[in-house]
């Protein structure tokens, strides 16, 4: 392993997208202890523990909302910006025949980032609107030094300008570094959160908290979890390939037998990321109006720990699973691919009954593959619950971290197999 690396910083293209990616989330984490005025900080950092959504929000951000710096908001915004224009896609045909084109998607991806600096706005001026209506008399969210409207104001220009910075270096990572620039900055986030809850989960046992054998449980159920999803990941499907034989000048070409490697899980960890994010944009508009019946019913029947959330999560999860594998995957322009260069899976008919036999495969691994991401996303969750883990850091918080890693890794695995060295996993 540490010969690979140290074989990874021999070669010069390598050496600079991992100093780019290490730069570019040093940058990050800076940012994460930029103040930003006009909050009343130790007030935000108890409402943190006390809704399940501002927990949830400042996992994602590693602790930067808690303490209301520069990138307070995350990325999420973006996220949830990036859901709406694709499913809009698929909703209006103006915008699907632009996805279709370079220049299309070029524009799309530009209103994608002016919808996502929109919703950071509306989103951090919202939150404290809402916290102010629900607070305590005599206490204030915001500075009492400034002005209600002034604090909104600055609260909202630096969040979003902090939400637009972190757009600009997801961009960087994913073009110039290692890895997906919104996935690895998430993981950056997480990962920064792990000290602290392990430190919490040791304290925790050691003055009698949680009892030796819950502590057994939950080692148990981290090592478990982060087993099988490397086993997971690294799955394939292996759809055999004849090429036929084939005359050009006086060289004969084909008839070797090769394989068509489809993965169990090849949306990776993004439907978990994007089925968190929408499931907690309900929640965060009903804080608004705490006061409203709408509040109370997402409270009560759609709350973190409620039957109702668990299912629409995994329905989310699921969904999310085939939106993304429709959109990667294209069994009809693979049928042709394969047709084009004399190519044939034994048994299947060229044409139509191949793409739909690939069709088939890819529909059944997207669904074992979406029903593992939801299980093992919410049994382990419920399981630290009844541990008395209720912590925002859990079962999704390990899966991401896990699932970002193994995709860094193969990505970095592909440079070095590029380039004749030998990789990680060889």
């Amino acid at each position: 392993m540490f010969k690979t690396f140290i074989n990874a910083f021999k070669i010069k293209d390598i050496r600079k997208k991992i100093l780019m990616t290490l730069l570019l989330i040093v940058i990050y984490r800076l940012g994460c202890f930029i103040p930003i005025p006009g909050v009343n900080v130790a007030l935000l950092s108890e409402a943190v523990q006390s809704y399940d959504i501002l927990g949830f929000l400042d996992l994602l951000t590693g602790s930067s909302f808690s303490q209301f710096t520069l990138f307070a908001m995350g990325i999420s915004p973006y996220i949830t910006a990036s859901i709406i224009l694709q499913l809009l896609t698929i909703a209006i045909p103006s915008l699907e025949r632009l996805s279709k084109e370079e220049d299309g998607r070029e524009k799309i991806e530009r209103i994608t980032r002016y919808t996502g600096i929109g919703l950071a706005l509306v989103q951090s001026i919202g939150i404290f609107v809402g916290l102010q209506n629900s607070a305590k008399p005599g206490t204030s969210y915001l500075a009492s030094n400034l002005p209600d409207w002034m604090a909104l104001a600055v609260i909202g220009i630096c969040a979003t300008a902090g939400t637009a910075i972190l757009m600009w270096l997801g961009e960087r990572i994913t073009e110039k570094g290692i890895g997906n620039g919104i996935s690895m900055l998430i993981f950056a986030s997480i990962v920064s959160r792990v000290p602290q809850t392990v430190i919490g989960w040791v304290q925790q046992l050691f003055t009698g908290v949680m009892k030796v054998w819950a502590f057994a449980i939950l080692l148990v159920l981290i090592v478990g979890m982060i087993t099988l999803v490397v086993y997971v990941d690294q799955a394939q499907r292996r759809i055999p390939v004849q090429y036929a034989k084939r005359v050009v000048g006086r060289k004969m070409y084909g008839g070797q037998s090769t394989s068509l490697p489809i993965k169990a899980n090849a949306n990776g960890v993004l439907p978990l990321i994007f089925a968190m994010t929408l499931i907690q944009f309900p929640g965060m508009i009903a804080q608004f109006w705490p006061k409203s019946g709408f509040y109370s019913f997402y409270t009560k029947y759609l709350g973190a720990s409620s039957v109702v959330y668990f299912l629409v999560y995994a329905l989310l999860i699921i969904a999310f699973g085939y939106f993304y594998s429709a959109i990667t995957f294209n069994p009809v322009e693979m049928s042709k691919n394969l047709q084009q260069n004399g190519g044939f899976i034994p048994g299947i008919r060229p044409g139509k009954p191949t793409g739909d036999y690939l069709a088939k495969i890819s529909g059944r691994l997207t669904l074992f593959g979406s029903l593992f991401l939801a299980v093992i996303a919410i049994l382990p969750t419920i399981a630290l619950h009844s541990l008395g883990q209720t912590t925002a850091f859990g079962a999704t918080s390990i899966l991401i971290m896990v699932s970002v890693a193994i995709e860094t890794t193969d990505q970095l695995e592909s440079h070095m197999l590029m380039r004749h060295y030998k990789g990680f996993l060889n």
